[in-house]
């Protein structure tokens, strides 16, 4: 090996090179928003015509790597932290998040069990009671009681743990046969993941029932729905088994109504769980915290402190009441795992808490986040994006072109085009124009849902970096298109 070569580790290569790479993370964020928010990539493939069809014989300089993501990787990326980045939901980073990031990556433990890194069990144990004492939640879902939280890596993840843990307890009771009948519910805005986790677990994909909801709720399940949903089951022989609720649904932030769901899972002996993956963080602050209201009657419970919670992706909390549920569905023990800490019963180990055996230190960026902004800054971040979502909302009612098409919650506004009165599609393909056209000037990123059979723009303001005036800008690019739609409409 030459003198100068990489090794895999010497303290002061990382130094050196770390700096550098700080420095380059540093200069993009300084720039960031000079960046198209879209990438303007229009054809798939694009980086094999730049990079070699095989991988290098001999290393190359780092300074040539850099230059290479520079040049041949960034025009490939959407730039999710850009102020200008208003679509889906936030996916937020931060320094507090970027440092524990950095730190789990050069500790690099592998934290399947208490024994290959105590701190790394015991912290993420403490830290999720933090958060579970911040949101007010039970004490039945604190780690010192029988329940807990742990860290996964998606809400999909999360979601899919819970309906296993669910299934196998009933069926513990009745019997593998009675698979084929069990039935699980949820509104038809919950998000994919819970169709997802169904074809994973063996559900009868038709028994995942996905009820109907509509502007008359705004867009929320009803409890009356539900409740004749699972009697008309129930009567036809099947076996509710499932509830899934949320607060902040992905398309309008719509928010199920806990207590009386709660009730109705109670009474039909249905495991509960409550999605908060986008809208939980908001719950952080006194005045938001009642639409967890009803969330002591849940079985479970999950949020993405990867979305609006200055925490770097992938971080995504679950809390159950009963860990148990979740570690006879999960745990395996094989013999080269076993250890005198986890048979004698003194330990978590949070490999039987989830999907896969390995897991990363993911509970040190959490940390970091909670002591270096404090939970009054997190607040803060919270309220800042929701002054902004009021303010572009006061600007889409101003405009009688527009109309604001669901109730502003939290930090997203829904809002559409109104079409010209012969409109056939109902202003669909209007709106559809408008956000592409809105997209492809590289200056915003906002992206669309269909409710109640209309196309809806979606406005979600979540980026750290996103300040009044590009609330301002974005709005103002809205309005120069709309023109140009409308009037092309009438040549």
């Amino acid at each position: 090996m030459e003198e100068n070569a990489l090794r895999a580790m010497d303290a002061e290569q990382l130094r050196e090179h770390a700096h550098k790479m700080v420095d380059f993370i540093a200069d993009y964020y300084k720039t960031i928003q000079n960046f198209p928010v879209l990438s303007q990539v229009q054809q798939p493939g694009y980086l094999g015509k730049l990079l070699p069809d095989s991988a290098p014989e001999y290393p190359e300089s780092f300074q040539n790597v850099l230059d290479d993501v520079k040049e041949k990787i960034l025009p490939g990326v959407t730039h999710w932290q850009s102020p200008n980045y208003f679509a889906y939901f936030p996916s937020n980073s931060s320094i507090a998040g970027f440092l524990g990031e950095m730190l789990s990556a050069g500790l690099s433990i592998v934290g399947f069990s208490w024994i290959t890194s105590p701190a790394a069990t015991e912290l993420e144990s403490i830290v999720l009671d933090w958060l579970a004492k911040a949101f007010q939640l039970p004490e039945d879902f604190y780690s010192s009681g029988k329940g807990g939280g742990v860290i996964q890596g998606t809400a999909s993840e999360a979601i899919l743990v819970v309906l296993l843990a669910a299934r196998d307890k009933i069926l513990r009771r009745l019997g593998r046969s009675a698979l084929p009948k069990l039935v699980m519910y949820a509104s038809d805005q919950t998000h994919s993941a819970l169709r997802k986790a169904c074809q994973i677990s063996g559900l009868n994909p038709e028994l995942c029932k996905l009820l109907k909801v509509d502007s008359a709720t705004n867009y929320a399940l009803s409890p009356e729905v539900l409740s004749e949903a699972i009697s008309n089951d129930i009567a036809g022989g099947l076996v509710p088994f499932f509830l899934c609720a949320t607060v902040g649904t992905t398309s309008s932030t719509a928010i199920d109504p806990l207590p009386a769901l709660g009730k109705i899972a109670k009474t039909n002996n249905l495991w509960f769980h409550v999605d908060a993956a986008y809208a939980g963080s908001a719950c952080i602050c006194p005045e938001y915290r009642h639409y967890f209201d009803g969330i002591e009657e849940s079985d479970s419970f999950n949020m993405n402190a990867h979305k609006w919670f200055l925490t770097n992706f992938d971080c995504s909390v679950l809390w159950v009441k009963d860990r148990s549920s979740l570690i006879q569905s999960l745990s395996t023990n094989p013999e080269f795992l076993k250890n005198k800490a986890s048979q004698g019963n003194l330990v978590i180990d949070y490999k039987d808490w989830q999907i896969p055996l390995g897991r990363r230190f993911r509970s040190l960026k959490l940390w970091m986040v909670l002591r270096l902004y404090g939970l009054e800054g997190l607040r803060s971040h919270v309220r800042n994006h929701i002054e902004l979502a009021a303010y572009f909302e006061e600007l889409v009612s101003q405009d009688t072109r527009f109309k604001v098409v669901a109730p502003r919650t939290f930090s997203l506004v829904c809002f559409r085009l109104l079409p010209p009165l012969n409109s056939e599609d109902h202003g669909n393909k209007l709106n559809s124009d408008l956000l592409d056209s809105v997209n492809s000037t590289g200056n915003i990123f906002i992206t669309h849902t269909v409710l109640s059979g209309e196309y809806i723009l979606r406005f979600a303001v979540g980026a750290p970096l996103t300040e009044r005036r590009h609330v301002t800008t974005a709005w103002q690019i809205f309005q120069e298109k709309a023109t140009a739609l409308l009037e092309s409409l009438q040549d």
